[in-house]
């Protein structure tokens, strides 16, 4: 699994792992989590970074619109979670 590390402007850096990425509409989203195995609290988080940059930037997805259209996709690309 691969571990990605998340420096916020403010704060330390935190790791994530991220269980699987996805498009939607052009946009990458990523779902991840801070533990390894076993259950844990899961982010999905939007790239908003332009294409010309060379980091990505990530947010976390807050709207719930666009929170539960992409939770679907994931969970029917990874059909042992449940996301709520």
């Amino acid at each position: 699994m691969e571990k990605l590390v998340f420096e916020p402007e403010e704060g330390n850096p935190v790791e994530f792992y991220v269980l699987e990425q996805t498009k939607l509409g052009g946009i990458p989203y990523i779902l991840v989590t801070e533990e390894e195995e076993g259950d844990g609290e899961a982010l999905i988080l939007k790239d908003v970074s332009a294409s010309e940059e060379e980091e990505a930037v990530y947010e976390i997805v807050e709207d719930e619109t666009e929170l539960d259209a992409v939770a679907a996709v994931f969970e029917n690309m990874l059909e042992d979670i449940e996301l709520s």
